[in-house]
């Protein structure tokens, strides 16, 4: 069985309606694309628990988590918004991964030196996040994802607001961590060139189904879907 598997998943909004069939292997990486309203935030909610589906069911590990609670998931989200608290430093911020009050243990804040390592923000560890870059925001909340311990991550566009530098270097961070820690990524892109340089799959959603799901660099150069070589012209750079 796959490390992910979501089999014939439906979500009603209106007269809109989302239908998925997905699976992810352990430690793949999924670029989830696709235009704006196909679906991709609502999947990505509908798996961390933020949405209920009306039918269908999500596997981790083979076992049943569409029916828990958020919380109660093997799965963390990062959004476009980090979500920082900025009346706290950068390591409280990261440390509320560990425990929503702070009440941190020996382990925790083991756990939190070697995110802070990880994502490359040792040095920076007591500054508030208005004193920090949007780089080093973005690395704090992956920290905070990290010290979740949740072997699922889910990206909802979180390096949009980047400059292209910037997001390469956080899509090359978010790559490494991959390997490190094993996770199952999967990650929502409008930039479907960019994200290919860490995607194992690439699936394209439209019109709240996934129209095509392969290997990315097959998906990309030979696309079967005329909605898929439509949004790739409407998406190619320059």
């Amino acid at each position: 069985m796959p490390f992910l598997n979501i089999d014939q998943l439906r979500f009603r909004l209106g007269d809109w309606q989302l239908q998925v069939s997905l699976q992810a292997e352990r430690g793949e990486c999924i670029a989830l694309i696709g235009a704006s309203g196909a679906g991709k935030s609502t999947l990505l909610s509908l798996i961390a628990g933020f949405e209920r589906p009306n039918d269908g069911v999500i596997l981790v590990k083979e076992q049943r988590i569409d029916e828990l609670a958020p919380a109660a998931r093997p799965v963390t989200m990062m959004f476009q918004e980090n979500n920082l608290f900025n009346h706290l430093t950068l390591y409280q911020n990261i440390a509320l991964g560990c425990h929503p009050g702070l009440k941190l243990t020996e382990a925790d804040r083991e756990l939190i030196e070697r995110a802070l390592q990880a994502t490359r923000l040792g040095a920076l560890r007591s500054r508030h996040p208005a004193d920090v870059s949007g780089g080093e925001r973005q690395r704090a909340a992956l920290a905070r994802c990290l010290c979740q311990r949740r072997p699922l991550l889910l990206l909802d566009e979180p390096f949009t607001s980047l400059d292209p530098r910037l997001r390469a270097e956080m899509h090359e961070l978010v790559d490494e961590l991959r390997q490190t820690h094993g996770l199952t990524v999967i990650v929502v892109s409008h930039l479907p060139l960019e994200v290919a340089r860490i995607a194992d799959t690439l699936a394209f959603m439209h019109d709240g189904r996934i129209e095509e799901h392969g290997a990315t660099d097959n998906t990309l150069a030979e696309p079967r879907s005329h909605e898929l070589r439509e949004y790739l012209q409407f998406t190619a750079p320059g």
